[in-house]
């Protein structure tokens, strides 16, 4: 598996991440555990070492799978989590909560559930408008000193956003979504994070598994699934947004490689510190997924790409009107 930098921090990680929170939480009933544990070891044995939890999956559930799955090989991988929802008990009914007393409570309990004594990546999940951005970075800043947290990330913040946090302490990451269906970060985003160095790490790089064609418009979701609330899924959405992955057949046909792995071919095209972080629950996608970090995308072809979907407007809003109050603009 190859390697990149995220920006200029000196964090170094394979290609493709695996986004850990479809194992426990999201997208119907929680795997089983052990096999969650034998994925996410196979994912090591492949070559990631790049692995991505929060404290709100499950909620909690996923960084104690996530701890016991690595724990035999800690040393060798960079482990992600984050903070900022209110799912604790000392939240007082906040649904999001980046108060620097919080900050510290949530890492001292993510360090336990990770089986680890230090977290290599900490994120603030969503952006707390109750609460400076300069107060959430500075007391990450201060966790950084103490040797509990190695590097800071931001997710769904916005360019004014980044710039206060940075000034505070410098920002490895940005995570935030981005795929060939939902491309807003191309437009302020990624220029701020080329100028101030900060890697970027899509989620939802096959669009929620639409991306990868397997999804049609007749396919129903288990129970607690959350694509069942997201606009961008109705049927409707979904007979519209055929047109999409139809063109995105072709292209993958001409490649001799799967839709998915155009997708993610086209993400790490995109920019040298942009890293994916894919999820699965199955070993032939996960194999799938990594197989697209040996797929070279040539100048014609991102062309090619380019062209075609812009001919194709993808209907449907990511989140509903709720999700989109914590994301910020």
């Amino acid at each position: 598996m190859q390697k990149r930098k995220l920006g200029n921090s000196g964090l170094e990680v394979s290609a493709i991440g695996y986004g850990c929170m479809g194992l426990s939480h999201g997208y119907g009933p929680a795997a089983d555990k052990d096999a969650g544990i034998d994925l996410i070891r196979a994912a090591v044995d492949k070559g990631v070492t790049f692995f991505d939890t929060a404290e709100v999956y499950g909620p909690f559930t996923n960084e104690d799978l996530v701890g016991e799955a690595l724990a035999p090989v800690r040393d060798k991988v960079v482990i992600a989590t984050k903070f900022g929802f209110g799912v604790s008990s000392q939240t007082a009914g906040r649904a999001l909560d980046s108060r620097p007393e919080h900050i510290r409570a949530v890492a001292e309990a993510s360090l336990k559930r990770l089986k680890t004594d230090v977290i290599d990546l900490f994120y603030q999940h969503r952006v707390d408008p109750e609460v400076p951005i300069e107060d959430v970075a500075g007391e990450v800043k201060t966790l950084i000193a103490e040797g509990k947290v190695k590097y800071f990330g931001l997710s769904e913040a916005s360019v004014k956003t980044i710039r206060r946090a940075h000034a505070v302490q410098p920002v490895t990451a940005l995570q935030s979504e981005y795929s060939l269906w939902w491309r807003e970060p191309e437009a302020e985003i990624l220029p701020a994070l080329a100028e101030l160095g900060i890697g970027f790490v899509p989620f939802s790089p096959l669009g929620r598994g639409f991306l990868t064609g397997a999804i049609s418009e007749s396919a129903e979701f288990a129970n607690g699934d959350i694509r069942n609330t997201i606009p961008r899924f109705s049927a409707d959405a979904r007979k519209a947004n055929q047109a999409l992955i139809d063109a995105l057949g072709r292209i993958a046909d001409a490649k001799g490689a799967t839709k998915a792995q155009i997708a993610l071919a086209w993400l790490l095209a995109r920019k040298p510190w942009i890293v994916p972080i894919p999820g699965t629950t199955k070993l032939h996608r996960l194999e799938e997924n990594l197989g697209a970090a040996d797929l070279s995308l040539a100048p014609s072809d991102l062309a090619e790409i380019e062209a075609t979907l812009a001919a194709i407007p993808v209907e449907g809003a990511r989140y509903t009107e709720q999700m989109m109050r914590m994301v910020d603009r």
